[in-house]
């Protein structure tokens, strides 16, 4: 299988296949979130990728480009972005956070009570075949 790096134009198109192909297949996320994510130090990219995730109806999605209205704003740079996003590594984030490498604008109840929320067995293949495809 082809890995590419995360958030190229590959990866994003790998990515929307396996989410379309899971459409449907999983629970609905119980926390609704509409976030804009800035990843900066884009290996790459010459400017920072803007980015969303919008669980506003009932699925998780993250993809290019901002959305609007927003509950909050995440600005992290790419070994942080993919280590929480792709690797599942919340130790990253939490460090990253405490150190002051994740800056947030907006509702941060809202971002806590998403990472509380256990995945459901579709959402767990999703993130093992995102694993899969990134470089």
């Amino acid at each position: 299988m082809a890995t590419y790096p995360f958030l190229s134009d590959e990866w994003v198109g790998e990515a929307r296949k396996i989410r379309q192909e899971f459409e449907g297949k999983g629970g609905t996320v119980p926390h609704q979130i509409r976030m804009n994510l800035v990843i900066t130090e884009v290996p790459f990219a010459e400017a920072a990728i803007d980015a969303h995730m919008d669980s506003s109806d009932g699925q998780l999605r993250l993809d290019l480009g901002h959305i609007e209205p927003v509950d909050l704003k995440v600005t992290l740079d790419y070994g942080t972005a993919k280590a929480i996003l792709v690797e599942g590594n919340p130790q990253a984030g939490m460090q990253a956070f405490m150190a002051g490498k994740i800056r947030v604008e907006g509702d941060m109840a809202k971002l806590m009570a998403m990472q509380a929320t256990a995945p459901d067995p579709a959402a767990q293949e999703v993130a093992t075949r995102l694993r899969a495809i990134t470089a």
